[in-house]
């Protein structure tokens, strides 16, 4: 028979919804901004600024400290190891900056992509050594939620189910063992855009990949109303020839997480996939509009989406300071404005149940 165990005590699920939902109130979103150190590096370089950790600090410390315009823009900032130990010019940790804002501090916990053998060229996310000891010093250090990122490719034969399978189930270990640490997880199933295939087949797969997702945190006894899910929107592949509108990406979205993501999961929280600033925010505020009912709060976990002007405007120039976190705070407030006007996603915020009391058992 199935049971629960260890099980987690009505405080401790108290505390992750809690957290789960002031992290996608109303209006909010999370600023992703944990790149890895490889990952950075080629932002700066496309403005001509060497990888050097006080570039990589001034940097974060431009999008943390913008003016408190910003501040109900942002639920959470996903910071990366490094970054979370790092501090201000005025010697205030990054965490107690963001913290003094509203936000809720996160943590990237994964350590990327390996090889997954028996497969042709498909992977699974390393880092679940270890796990149960960082996230509790990141508990302790100020973190409260946490990102963990598998990826999947669409091709002729993949994602295959080998694939989808590994990477479920890692993602809900990794589930499991933030929440009993006391860290909300972010669960992340990336398929990435690249390839030919159309909308139909994109949906196809996300459903696929969310229906296992979801069966394997049931089967790791996930509390998931101390979850986010992070996905993908269901785009065709950036070599498809086919254009479709925003309003049937919107369609193919909601549909798919209709499908497959319960009503528990208090809100979710789309990553940009390579799609321009501008292009997010269109296909967002079409999925808020989508004409379906959607029981979880919509927002943003973006990276690019809400750094790429900012960074522009910076081009590594600490006398571009000003003019860069206001290029920040302009798309911030951008996404801000049009999910006030979605009010969680179709449904007026006054209308949703209150979380104050005690949580779900």
């Amino acid at each position: 028979m199935p049971y629960q165990y260890p099980a987690l005590t009505p405080e401790q699920k108290k505390e992750l919804s809690d957290i789960a939902h002031r992290i996608v109130a109303p209006g909010k979103g999370i600023l992703a901004a944990d790149e890895s150190t490889g990952s950075i590096a080629k932002r700066l370089q496309s403005i001509g600024t060497e990888n050097t950790e006080e570039n990589r600090r001034f940097y974060r410390q431009l999008l943390l400290t913008a003016d408190d315009r910003v501040n109900p823009c942002i639920g959470g900032v996903i910071l990366f190891h490094e970054t979370l130990y790092q501090k201000t010019d005025d010697g205030r940790p990054f965490p107690q900056v963001i913290k003094s804002k509203g936000g809720v501090v996160g943590i990237k916990v994964d350590k990327g992509v390996v090889p997954l053998a028996g497969t042709n060229g498909e992977t699974t996310t390393q880092g679940l050594d270890g796990l149960s000891e960082r996230c509790a010093q990141y508990k302790k250090d100020g973190a409260d939620f946490a990102k963990w990122r598998c990826v999947l490719k669409i091709g002729e034969h993949t994602p295959s189910s080998l694939a989808i399978k590994e990477n479920a189930n890692v993602l809900a270990r990794y589930a499991s063992i933030c929440q009993q640490n006391g860290i909300v997880p972010i669960v992340e199933p990336e398929i990435l855009p690249d390839g030919d295939h159309d909308l139909k087949r994109c949906q196809y797969v996300t459903e696929k990949v969310l229906a296992a997702v979801y069966k394997a945190l049931s089967d790791h006894h996930i509390y998931l109303e101390g979850t986010l899910l992070k996905p993908n929107m269901v785009t065709p592949g950036h070599a498809c020839t086919q254009k479709f509108s925003n309003e049937e990406i919107a369609m193919a979205t909601v549909t798919a997480l209709r499908r497959t993501v319960p009503p528990a999961v208090p809100g979710i929280t789309f990553l940009s996939g390579g799609q321009s600033e501008e292009e997010a925010s269109i296909n967002l505020n079409a999925i808020n509009k989508c004409p379906l009912l959607k029981p979880w709060a919509l927002t943003f976990s973006y990276g690019r989406a809400l750094q790429a002007s900012a960074l522009k405007a910076w081009g590594g120039k600490k006398e571009n300071l000003k003019t860069a976190q206001e290029e920040y705070v302009k798309r911030a407030l951008v996404r801000r404005g049009r999910r006030r006007a979605e009010c969680w996603g179709g449904r007026h915020p006054e209308n949703r149940p209150s979380h104050s009391g005690s949580s779900p058992p």
